[in-house]
């Protein structure tokens, strides 16, 4: 998609990640807000007795949510393990079979379905669907609601923990800086740059490292679309200059 001439690198105010929900919601946040839903996040974990070493599963497709959640878990230096419904050719990262977790974040849709597939860990948060039904996550047997749960915690954004790029990021081994390098090379291969709107099919693209780590490893700015028969009418609505469909 042609890149407008007058993209510019975005200001405080503007978003850095809108979501765009399959229902019509729209939520819109800032770098502060995302901030501050990840370091909500990386307070309960803190709290919860996660740090560097730890181990999260994250059963959660692409959304604000998701990215608070695993922004939070970095922050600590947390490795992270994803279960994903596609991985569009990038290497498998799901949870190591066998291996214990610390704590478990899990969507409300994906429970159901994958509920044999889900490990057991004595921490775990289930986030909603988001969908038109806006079923209640606390229905949940054993688990605690994301929201409801870092919604105690200060937005106020902590010094960066000291995390060592030699240290893993993922449970396949994958380190902080290689994951940077991965980004960094998605985002080449794209033609992304500071102040692009970057619009991405969150049905296509399940995986962090290019709907999340790609566009803000250069300053670009993510819009999430979960219904890819909108993908043009949200691309002018929102300004996008490059669009990730479908694979």
């Amino acid at each position: 998609m042609a890149r407008p001439a007058g993209a510019r690198p975005a200001g405080a105010d503007a978003p850095v990640l809108t979501q765009h929900e399959p229902d019509g919601r729209r939520t819109a946040l800032t770098a502060a807000q995302l901030g501050g839903w990840a370091a909500r996040t990386a307070g309960l974990l803190h709290d919860c007795g996660l740090g560097a070493g730890s181990r999260a599963a994250v059963l959660l497709p692409p959304h604000w949510r998701t990215a608070a959640a695993l922004l939070g878990a970095w922050s600590l230096g947390v490795t992270v393990s994803f279960q994903l419904a596609a991985t569009a050719g990038l290497p498998a990262v799901g949870p190591d079979a066998g291996v214990p977790f610390d704590v478990v974040f899990a969507a409300r849709e994906r429970l159901g379905s994958w509920l044999e597939d889900v490990p057991d860990a004595p921490h775990r948060f289930v986030f909603g669907d988001g969908g038109a039904t806006h079923r209640d996550p606390r229905d949940v047997i054993g688990y605690r609601d994301f929201e409801a749960a870092v919604a105690a915690y200060p937005a106020d954004v902590p010094a960066p923990a000291l995390v060592r790029t030699g240290s893993a990021a993922s449970g396949d081994g994958t380190t902080y800086g290689q994951w940077g390098s991965i980004a960094r090379e998605i985002a080449e291969r794209q033609d992304l740059r500071a102040g692009d709107r970057v619009l991405i099919d969150a049905t296509e693209h399940e995986h962090p490292v290019k709907w999340l780590l790609a566009p803000l490893s250069v300053g670009a700015s993510i819009i999430l679309c979960g219904d890819p028969a909108r993908l043009d009418e949200i691309a002018a609505a929102e300004g996008a200059t490059r669009i990730f469909g479908g694979a």
